[in-house]
């Protein structure tokens, strides 16, 4: 039997009331067009420092965004209360597409990528030549990361009066990095950070580098209105530094031309789940004219391998062959699992 008349749109229709509230529920979102731009300067534990205008607001992410989650970097849109008023909080309703993205894992067996930085346009890699010792590997890797999440990378080696830089710059001079070598009394004196800031003027530059090797020391000497809480030093019997930021933050740089510098927290490992190995020869220019002649889905690690030929010819250093075959197997090896 019908429970309605021929008409169900009539009054007589029954509605099934809300029980949190007397509004109907809807899938429909609101678009917040008047919501405010504002850019993430530091994330912690769910809540969101961003520069709004000239104010700095404090924001938490919006339920409708669901599982994405913002990064130091990013371009959001705001609504609430955007004062920045102590104890007043606003909402982040609006991610804006990101130009570039820095991205990690905690190490190649590590499923799960996580964005360090959204929208830099420079990767700053900080080395020292000495105390602690360099890695070329995880500079390797760095460069990889850059040249696959679109920045342009930036070398500093730091403490050159312990060490000479030869050796390691030999070792990336077919790749064209643009480079800056300091020592420990540069960076006392300025005279180091005044040489890395002719390189940021006008750009976003990301900051990563294993700990003690002068990282927060030089974007100290960089914004010294912002400066870090502390800075670390390399435990002598370990050889390694001691993790002094724990979360990146977003500073900006004083003059005309403006610019920004993210502290990211030192690093120990930089995982390349993420990356395509396809995509992994892209971070050795000087090796991927040499993968013309390559058989069909070469792994760059097998006997048939034209980059042994092409490096045997003397186009390129073979330390930087064994640079990418060393990340290649790592790879292999966790794909083989």
């Amino acid at each position: 039997m019908r429970r309605y008349g021929k008409n169900p749109d009539e009054d007589d229709v029954r509605v099934r009331p809300n029980r949190k509230g007397n509004r109907p529920r809807t899938n429909i979102r609101p678009k917040h067009e008047d919501a405010s731009e504002g850019m993430v300067l530091t994330v912690d534990r769910g809540r969101l420092t961003c520069l709004v205008d000239d104010r700095v607001v404090v924001a938490m992410k919006a339920r409708e965004l669901g599982r994405k989650a913002a990064v130091v970097g990013d371009r959001v849109a705001l609504v609430g209360d955007l004062s920045g008023a102590r104890d007043t909080l606003a909402r982040i309703v609006r991610i804006e597409p990101r130009t570039s993205v820095l991205r990690r894992t905690a190490d190649d067996d590590d499923p799960y990528e996580r964005v360090v930085v959204a929208n830099a346009d420079q990767l700053a890699v900080v080395t020292a030549l000495a105390d602690p010792e360099p890695r070329p590997r995880l500079i390797d890797r760095c460069l990889v990361a850059a040249f696959d999440g679109g920045l342009d990378p930036l070398l500093v080696l730091t403490k050159s009066d312990l060490a000479p830089p030869d050796e390691l710059l030999a070792m990336y001079g077919a790749l064209g990095v643009p480079y800056i070598v300091t020592t420990r009394e540069e960076f006392e004196d300025g005279v180091a950070a005044d040489r890395v800031l002719q390189h940021l003027v006008g750009r976003t530059t990301a900051f990563v580098g294993h700990s003690g090797v002068g990282k927060t020391t030089l974007v100290n000497a960089l914004v010294p209105k912002d400066r870090r809480r502390s800075t670390g030093h390399v435990n002598a019997v370990t050889g390694r530094g001691r993790h002094t930021t724990t979360s990146a933050l977003a500073l900006p740089l004083t003059g005309n031309d403006g610019g920004w510098v993210i502290d990211t927290p030192g690093v120990r490992s930089f995982g390349l789940n993420h990356v395509d190995p396809a995509r992994v020869i892209h971070a050795f220019p000087d090796l991927e004219p040499g993968t013309e002649n390559c058989p069909r889905a070469c792994s760059h690690d097998e006997p048939d391998c034209a980059l042994d030929a092409w490096v045997a010819e003397g186009h390129a250093d073979p330390a930087r062959l064994v640079s990418l075959r060393r990340l290649l197997a790592t790879r292999e090896r966790h794909e083989g699992d």
